[in-house]
């Protein structure tokens, strides 16, 4: 539906409610008070007639619509990305929309139909369940090890320089695995993106705690003292209650845990 058109029925709708629903701002449209208030009517009425397409519709009717998933930058683009071509094959007819940010993607306005989050969501009227188990540890690229001098114990790494991120920019302070196992690192190199970290480990700028699902796989990289850091975190997978039977959710819940079961030695760093 293009833009002219559903501006036409907003302000038909408004006409009818006498309110006013959305301001025009510099950011876009944003919802007045009246508007939140009509969200949650508004959100049941998608919900039914999506319900409707799911348990109505014809049984040889292929799965489509929109499926928007809020996950973590490396768990999004450095696993989940790999399996797309899997998931296409499955449900070609599910259109699926990515927001790569570490912080938590709010489901109760809309900004996502699914979210992966490193901690469990403790409010809101949410189904959240583990979906995983995964590991980090400490690497760094064969070529830095050659020009440094050697790992054999953490009191060797005060000698080193290290990669990790912005401590202010951190979504989550689960994510400041580096200060659980070195005291007071030389970090010299900092950004809010592990892609990034991950890259410039790869460059040998330095060592950094890395998720052992892409970094055990590159065989530039080495593992340093696993016994003695590895980290241990969860991923969760949260759902709002009025959509977490739809058919498209669904398939997609499904294919997420299906590929972590099967992942799941590459996941907490045992194929290595």
């Amino acid at each position: 539906m293009d833009h002219t058109t559903v501006s036409r029925r907003i302000l038909s709708l408004e006409k009818q409610l006498d309110a006013k629903l959305f301001e025009s701002t510099t950011r876009g449209y944003v919802l007045t008070q009246a508007g939140e208030r009509l969200m949650p009517q508004a959100e049941a009425m998608e919900s039914a007639s999506a319900m409707i397409q799911d348990h109505v519709g014809g049984e040889n009717r292929n799965l489509t619509g929109v499926v928007r998933l809020g996950v973590p930058e490396g768990f999004g683009s450095q696993f989940l990305s790999r399996d797309m071509p899997r998931f296409r094959e499955l449900h070609p007819e599910i259109e699926l929309e990515f927001v790569a940010n570490d912080r938590f993607v709010s489901l109760s306005k809309r900004e996502a139909d699914l979210s992966i989050t490193l901690e469990r969501p403790r409010s809101g009227r949410l189904i959240s369940k583990k979906l995983t188990d995964y590991s980090l540890r400490l690497y760094a690229s064969r070529d830095y090890l050659k020009k440094h001098s050697d790992i054999r114990s953490v009191e060797d790494l005060k000698d080193h320089t290290f990669i990790s991120y912005i401590e202010e920019l951190v979504p989550d302070p689960q994510m400041l695995y580096l200060s659980e196992f070195v005291s007071n690192p030389n970090v010299t190199l900092k950004s809010s993106s592990i892609v990034f970290q991950f890259q410039a480990t790869l460059a040998g700028a330095g060592l950094s705690i890395m998720h052992c699902f892409v970094a055990d796989e590159r065989p530039e990289l080495v593992c340093l003292l696993p016994d003695d850091i590895n980290v241990k975190r969860t991923f969760w997978l949260n759902t709002p209650e009025d959509i977490h039977d739809l058919a498209r959710i669904k398939a997609v819940t499904q294919f997420l845990t299906e590929l972590v079961e099967r992942e799941q030695k590459k996941l907490l760093g045992l194929t290595g």
